[in-house]
C-alpha cells in the first residue's frame, strides 16, 4: 500500500524533525483535508533518522514491516489487585500521583488536572505528565487505558499516550486499530527501539490492557553494567518477551542508558489526547528464598 508520506519531500521531515512527533504534515492537498475534517495529522514514518544499535532499521523507519493483526479474547479487563499490589489508582483520585507542571510552572511537581470520573482517570487537555509518588525497580505493572472513541487525528494523534517506566523507558499507549504509524511506535512498542510482536489492539474507546514485569537496569560507578528488560502482554496477548530496552525513550533519535537510581517513578504520558486510564497496580519483585 502506498502512503501519503511516500511524496513528501526532506525539507518537510527536517521540520517534523525540529517540531516533534506532534508536527502537522503539510502535503498537496493535506492541508485542505485536515483543516476540512480537523484532524492533527502526523507522519507515519522516517528515512532520515539514525539506525538503531543492533539492527537494520532506522529509529521509527517507514520501511519497517508494521506487526500484524491479531483479535485479542474477549474479556471485561478488570483484573483485580492481588493482597501484595500497591494501588496506584482505584477509580477515585489522584492522591498516589504528582503532575509535572508546563508553561510557567515548567519543572515543578504540582497538583494533577487530569479529570477522575465514572472509575477511570482522563488527560483533560494538555495538563502534563502524571508522576506516581511512589518509586520502583523491578516490578509487575497493571494497567487499564482507552483512547477515544472519536478519532480526530492520523498516525501519532490516535490516542497517543505512554506508560513510562522509572520515567525513562516507554511503552507506547496509541490507538493502533487500523491506524498506518511507523511499528516501533504503534500501541505496545518500546517506543522507538522496538515493535510488538504483534498488534493485539481493540477498536478505539474499548478498554486495553497491558501486563508488563519489567527488570530496572543496574548502573554501577556510573556505567551501566545490566540493561533494561521488558516482557508485555497487550490485552492477554504476549508482544514483548524479556526484551532489552537500547536506551532511554526519545523521539526519532538514540537516546543512550544515563545513570538513575534504583529506583524511579512511574510516568503516565500527557501528550495532549484524552486517553483514559482506570486500574493501575504495582507489584515489587523479589527474588526466589527471601525470609
Amino acid at each position: 500500500m502506498k502512503h501519503p508520506i511516500s511524496g513528501v519531500n526532506m525539507q518537510l521531515l527536517a521540520i517534523g524533525a525540529v517540531l516533534g512527533t506532534g508536527a502537522l504534515l503539510i502535503s498537496g492537498g493535506g492541508w485542505a483535508q485536515a483543516q476540512e475534517n480537523k484532524k492533527r495529522t502526523a507522519p507515519i514514518g522516517y528515512d532520515d533518522t539514525p539506525f538503531l544499535p543492533g539492527q537494520k532499521w532506522r529509529v521509527h523507519d517507514i520501511k519497517r514491516p508494521r506487526p500484524r493483526v491479531v483479535t485479542p479474547a474477549a474479556d471485561d479487563c478488570r483484573h483485580q489487585p492481588p493482597s501484595d499490589a500497591i494501588v496506584l489508582f482505584d477509580g477515585k483520585d489522584l492522591s498516589k500521583w504528582y503532575a509535572r507542571g508546563r508553561g510557567a510552572d515548567r519543572g515543578k511537581m504540582i497538583k494533577p488536572g487530569w479529570k477522575v470520573q465514572d472509575g477511570y482517570m482522563e488527560i483533560a487537555g494538555s495538563t502534563g505528565d502524571l508522576i506516581s509518588k511512589e518509586k520502583f525497580g523491578d516490578a509487575q505493572f497493571h494497567i487499564e487505558w482507552a483512547t477515544p472513541a472519536e478519532i480526530d487525528g492520523t498516525s501519532q494523534w490516535r490516542g497517543n499516550s505512554g506508560v513510562v517506566i522509572m520515567g525513562n523507558y516507554e511503552i507506547q499507549v496509541l490507538d493502533s486499530y487500523d491506524n498506518p504509524t511507523y511499528a516501533d511506535g504503534q500501541a505496545a512498542s518500546l517506543y522507538g527501539q522496538w515493535p510488538p510482536l504483534v498488534n493485539a489492539s481493540r477498536k478505539p474507546g474499548e478498554w486495553q490492557t497491558f501486563d508488563i514485569i519489567f527488570e530496572a537496569p543496574v548502573f554501577e560507578g556510573g556505567k551501566l553494567v545490566k540493561p533494561a528488560y521488558a516482557t508485555v502482554f497487550h490485552n492477554g496477548v504476549l508482544v514483548h518477551h524479556r526484551q532489552q530496552f537500547i536506551g532511554r525513550m526519545a523521539h526519532r533519535i538514540v537516546r543512550p542508558y544515563a545513570p538513575h537510581g534504583a529506583e524511579e517513578p512511574l510516568v503516565l504520558q500527557d501528550h495532549d489526547t484524552k486517553v483514559r486510564y482506570r486500574n493501575i497496580w504495582v507489584r515489587r519483585l523479589t527474588g526466589y528464598d527471601q525470609p
